[in-house]
């Protein structure tokens, strides 16, 4: 784990940029997959943003989360050769930068279109304009491979905050986050792990559950219990989720289990039925 660097401080926002998933389109599995891999991490997912593909949105939305000054912002969205795609300038407003050719992204992206060539995908290409647009990175920044697809990720560093932009396509977003990204939230949350269990509870409503949880809350306070209604409160049935993080996962597991027992024995003196839901 980096020196000086504290727990509380391994926070994570996700911003999300397209039009697409503003009209319901798109539905933003992005943001879900992302949300998901940073927990797995041992990371907080603290927020998540969507905004349109409009240059003072994106600004906006970028300057409202540096001053947050979570550990890590992940863009996804906007990186293409398209007039839409806005997010390198974004960011770049955002942040008070300029944009400038950045020779290692061109050059990433000229060695793309010409594995494309060799594969006999394209017949020929150039550089035009619009395939060098993917390559003018804020000033300052790091390009990052994409395996996948041709615009390259891109990392920005604003005082202690880290800001990598990815594309809006699954395949590449994933490919780019677990080889680039992955490995250095790994280093920074040292051994920390994220477990979670679930338990099946009936015949009991949300309202008569919701300040036992809170008391079992406050006896476990390293454990997160949160409560997902599966039917109305004439059928009580609910799911409850319980999630800790620890660098131990012997510790982690006897908070759980610990949890489990406790609240499965109150629910069941209060007439509810509970059981353990197998993931």
């Amino acid at each position: 784990m980096h020196r000086g660097l504290k727990l509380t401080n391994l926070n994570v926002e996700i911003v999300c940029v397209g039009n697409e998933l503003l009209i319901g389109k798109t539905l933003n599995t992005n943001a879900h997959w992302l949300a998901k891999r940073i927990t797995s991490l041992g990371l907080n997912v603290k927020r998540v943003t969507v905004v349109g593909d409009n240059l003072e949105d994106i600004s906006a939305a970028i300057r409202e989360t540096v001053q947050r000054a979570p550990y890590f912002v992940i863009v996804t969205g906007g990186l293409g050769p398209t007039f839409d795609d806005m997010t390198l300038e974004g960011v770049a407003k955002g942040l008070g930068r300029e944009l400038e050719d950045n020779r290692e992204a061109l050059d990433m992206v000229k060695k793309k279109y010409q594995h494309y060539v060799s594969e006999g995908r394209i017949e020929k290409y150039e550089m035009t304009p619009h395939r060098t647009k993917m390559a003018r990175l804020p000033k300052g920044a790091t390009p990052l491979l994409n395996p996948v697809g041709t615009a390259p990720g891109v990392l920005v560093i604003e005082g202690d905050v880290k800001i990598v932009m990815l594309p809006g396509v699954p395949s590449e977003m994933m490919a780019i986050f677990d080889e680039s990204i992955a490995p250095i939230l790994k280093e920074i949350s040292g051994d920390l792990m994220f477990f979670e269990a679930s338990l099946d509870v009936k015949e009991m409503p949300e309202s008569q559950l919701a300040p036992l949880i809170d008391d079992v809350m406050r006896d476990n306070p390293y454990v997160y219990i949160k409560s997902h209604p599966q039917a109305s409160e004439k059928v009580p049935h609910l799911e409850l989720h319980l999630s800790t993080t620890s660098n131990d996962l012997k510790t982690a597991r006897q908070r759980i289990s610990r949890v489990i027992i406790q609240i499965s024995e109150i629910i069941q003196e209060k007439g509810g039925k509970v059981k353990p839901i197998k993931s």
